[in-house]
């Protein structure tokens, strides 16, 4: 898993499965399957890497923002006939570098401004110069600013803002996969547990009819009842072999579901080993409220903050496509203070044709020096009015724009409408599963004592083998629909977990936050 998402589990029940003798055999809890899905699951793991992806895009877009150095360097040589006679030289020979150092920063209203020293030195062979070589400097400041079009701080900000939207959506998807994955691990957990005490019950099923076979041949044997009886148990002994065929094959189907969930491998295959569930269903009457439910499903279910944030971006665009509507009308400011310097030549009497005698040399820093004493004062400011012919592409941006949020805040309706159908069919199933606990467990309770009364009958000879089959095979399904009952009644409750949104609250888990 990556470094930058951290799952914090701190549960009242630490991972450590047990591992019984038997070497085919992996017993877990409902909370270790649910913490090593977690940690394996193939979607977890797949899932994980959209965080960071979204994080990556974001670092990026805040690198828009960053100062920019730009440096430069020119260099040139141009040789060249004399074409008259002042540059007192048959060949003019002129040597030119030039260098410049700017720095640029973008700002939040959606200018720039640029603070920048640009220099060169200049050298020739031509005659009548005043200074061979030349040095100049120039320390320049421009400051460019929209007035309109691309004006303002959420246009400027744009890439920074829906890349941290789109990180905030990356994270709660994550945790919409998280408790999508311990929904299902608790719907697979369940279902075995269900499977398995269902073939429990159908063995059960199974013996009482064997042992009811046996007793019947015995009574054959001394003539106490008719051959036929031997067949009719017969037959529902052969019923209740197949039933349990059907059992153990639906345990496997289970079995195989929930190793796929925790990802249970190795040496690189999917294990094979048994899996035994610890845990039992539980039956406890709890109190729920829809209201409160439903409060609670609003401020915590992250397809709703996911939709919410895609509301938020799809707003954002429509105001910078309305933005790219208006006529371009742009500030231009600038201040640059020139420095120049080089050797100065000496003539006689002041008088070039008599040729120098001599020089004062200088240097490139005192061009330099005399840039940053801003000596001269020089500036321009203007505005620049740009007005388009033809607006058709923004104004389709901005209509396309209009219509996504309008969209946007449609589908925004139907996920309150969907969670509120949620909680409300989650709730009503533990209150309707609680009822149907409590009478199929009394009806589970009257076909166990109608079955002792119908097999004392028969010891007695007041009933025949026919009906205390009956009573068993109502006993079998009574027990089938009291278990099943019960699971229903768990799975109502994660499912009602799971549509608050609280299944990772309820667990202490936690998404490390991310710089924004």
């Amino acid at each position: 898993m990556k470094s930058s998402i951290i799952l914090v589990l701190v549960l009242t029940l630490f991972f450590k499965p047990s591992f019984p003798q038997e070497d085919k055999a992996l017993s877990f809890s409902l909370e270790d399957c649910i913490v090593k899905a977690l940690k394996d699951n193939l979607n977890v793991a797949v899932e994980v890497y959209n965080p960071d992806l979204a994080d990556a895009s974001l670092t990026k877009a805040k690198e828009f923002f960053l100062p920019r150095l730009d440096l430069g360097f020119g260099n040139e040589r141009t040789e060249n006939p004399s074409y008259w006679w002042l540059e007192q030289a048959d060949v003019v020979v002129r040597k030119y570098n030039d260098y410049s150092v700017s720095l640029v920063q973008q700002i939040p209203t959606g200018g720039n401004f640029t603070l920048g020293l640009t220099g060169y030195k200049s050298d020739t062979t031509a005659g009548f110069q005043i200074m061979n070589p030349t040095y100049g400097n120039t320390l320049r400041f421009n400051f460019t600013q929209p007035l309109l079009k691309g004006f303002g701080f959420n246009v400027s900000r744009r890439e920074i803002i829906v890349a941290r939207n789109n990180l905030d959506i990356s994270v709660n998807q994550f945790q919409s996969v998280l408790m999508d994955t311990i929904y299902k691990v608790q719907e697979a957990y369940w279902n075995l547990v269900y499977s398995i005490e269902d073939y429990k019950v159908k063995q059960q099923s199974l013996q009482l009819a064997r042992d009811l076979l046996a007793k019947n041949k015995k009574e054959v044997e001394v003539g106490k009842i008719a051959p036929i009886e031997i067949l009719n148990a017969e037959a529902v002994v052969a019923s209740r072999e197949a039933d349990i065929l059907q059992a153990e094959a639906l345990t496997r189907r289970n079995e195989d579901v929930l190793r796929d969930l925790l990802y249970l491998t190795e040496e690189g295959e999917m294990s094979t080993k048994r899996i035994v569930p610890l845990d039992k269903p539980s039956f406890i009457r709890k109190d729920i409220s829809l209201d409160e439910a439903l409060k609670e499903a609003l401020e915590k279910r992250p397809e709703l903050r996911m939709k919410k944030i895609n509301i938020e971006t799809n707003e954002l665009n429509m105001g910078v496509a309305k933005n790219q509507m208006l006529p371009g009308l742009d500030l231009q400011l600038s201040y640059w203070s020139p420095g120049l310097a080089g050797d100065r030549l000496i003539y006689p009497d002041g008088d070039p044709f008599q040729g120098a005698i001599g020089k004062e040399e200088g240097s490139p820093a005192d061009s330099i020096r005399d840039a940053f004493k801003l000596l001269y004062d020089n500036w321009t400011i203007g505005l620049t009015l740009s007005i388009p012919l033809s607006s058709f592409t923004s104004r389709a941006d901005y209509v396309r724009a209009k219509m996504e949020l309008e969209k946007s805040q449609l589908e925004l309706e139907n996920i309150e409408k969907q969670i509120f159908l949620d909680v409300k069919n989650a709730v009503r199933d533990i209150e309707t599963n609680a009822k149907r606990v409590q009478a199929y467990r009394l009806a589970r309770e009257l076909a166990e004592e109608r079955l002792e009364a119908e097999v004392k009958k028969l010891n007695v000879g007041l009933t025949t083998n026919y009906f205390v089959l009956q009573y068993q095979e109502g006993l079998e399904r009574e027990r089938s629909l009291e278990l099943k009952s019960l699971i229903d009644y768990n799975l109502a409750w994660a499912r009602l977990e799971k549509a608050v949104g609280s299944s990772l609250e309820k667990r202490n888990i936690k998404i490390s936050q991310f710089n924004k």
